[in-house]
């Protein structure tokens, strides 16, 4: 007669449940006195600069978010009762750092894009069979991560953007391209003269829902129907965007999607520079992937593009998420060093602020909070994508 199937016993089963609940009290207890402890020291630290401030005379003050700024900036935009528009020297100065934080995220979103199919591609060729491809990915990863991003920068702003011919020689490219040492010039969308309020609210409607949908997976299929009905309605009133292209007039450019050199240097340098680090991710990951795995893609026949695509990319993505997040965020702080070039990122603005207004702590303590939530908001996405990439089973 079979002997009864047992299960063997954990130490989860043989702790009795008073003890487990004693457990997990001190547990909490013990973060409760950390969280408390860290929280009473920082509000120390801060009454004991209030009372140094004091002590000389100086009063912590952040009214002068407020004051005008009396300083014009190169590029970037605001928030008014007219919408967006450029900023202009009458605006406050939180406009002023606004704009700046609008620059930053412009370049770092984009650098993180570029950077990540860039930095794949490398990692790839690292791995390559052709000799070449193998040798010359390999000589461009050591240079780009064994020189300091601030060389690298100064190189491609005056070395490479400056040293472009002027907008009567610039490179023309097909679709509308133009690149010049006045900067980048692309084709892009903008708002025709005829759009309706309601329609660009029921264009940014689905957008905004098309991202909720994403982050949703309960209602996910109610979200997108939203969307599209946002989508048709919006079509039906008139669709508010139109292309436009750029045209050289003059010393001007006109239409299209302008960019300045100081930002098409940073963005190629922040680019470049996290696209090696990048690589040698993707590189150390798919090496770390059982060599059965190659060798059943193989037996079925499976070409090497093939096998990268079905077999390698979704058991290596979830591995090197992680690992991407980090260089993102790392990425997002770097855009500071756009300073060296005339930049006019939320790092650049606040010593323009400070030098105005006087108030350096103030302006540093905006600064710091501006970066912990791009580097929350980073580090939030990539756990969420994580979360989902668990929730499919990939």
């Amino acid at each position: 007669m079979d002997k009864p199937l047992t299960l063997p016993l954990t130490e989860a089963h043989l702790i009795p449940n008073k003890v487990r609940v004693r457990r997990k009290l001190l547990h909490g207890l013990k973060q409760a006195t950390i969280v408390l402890a860290v929280i009473a020291l920082v509000i120390w630290f801060g009454l004991s600069v209030r009372a140094g401030l004091a002590r000389n005379g100086i009063a912590f003050d952040m009214g002068f978010l407020n004051q005008v700024a009396g300083f014009d900036i190169s590029e970037g935009l605001v928030f008014s009762s007219e919408g967006l528009r450029s900023f202009q020297s009458s605006d406050s100065n939180a406009s002023a750092l606004l704009a700046g934080f609008f620059n930053t995220l412009k370049v770092a979103t984009l650098a993180i894009l570029l950077s990540t199919v860039l930095g794949v591609f490398l990692g790839m060729g690292r791995l390559a069979h052709n000799w070449l491809v193998r040798q010359l990915s390999f000589g461009i990863v050591e240079l780009l991560r064994n020189t300091p991003m601030l060389i690298q920068l100064v190189f491609w702003y005056f070395a490479v953007v400056l040293r472009m011919p002027g907008l009567d020689d610039a490179v023309r490219w097909y679709g509308g391209v133009i690149f010049s040492r006045q900067g980048l010039f692309l084709p892009g969308l903008t708002l025709t003269q005829s759009a309706s309020p309601a329609a660009v609210w029921l264009l940014v409607a689905c957008v905004g829902l098309l991202a909720a949908a994403f982050a949703s997976k309960r209602y996910r299929d109610l979200l997108c129907g939203g969307s599209l009905l946002s989508l048709v309605v919006s079509i039906a009133m008139g669709f508010p965007l139109t292309t436009t292209t750029p045209e050289v007039k003059g010393f001007i450019v006109e239409g299209g999607i302008s960019t300045s050199p100081e930002f098409v240097a940073l963005l190629l340098g922040l680019t470049v520079y996290t696209a090696a680090f990048i690589a040698e991710i993707v590189r150390g990951a798919i090496l770390a992937l059982a060599r059965g795995q190659w060798e059943a893609a193989a037996a079925l026949g499976m070409s090497r593009g093939r096998t990268y695509r079905d077999v390698v990319v979704p058991q290596v993505f979830r591995v090197v998420l992680p690992a991407f997040g980090n260089q993102y965020i790392s990425l997002a702080k770097t855009t500071s060093l756009g300073i060296a070039i005339g930049y006019p990122d939320l790092f650049n603005v606040y010593g323009t602020v400070a030098n105005q207004s006087g108030r350096s702590l103030e302006g540093v303590i905006v600064v710091m909070a501006a970066y912990l939530v791009i580097s929350w908001s980073i580090s939030g996405a990539v756990n969420l994508l994580n979360r989902r990439l668990v929730a499919m089973g990939v």
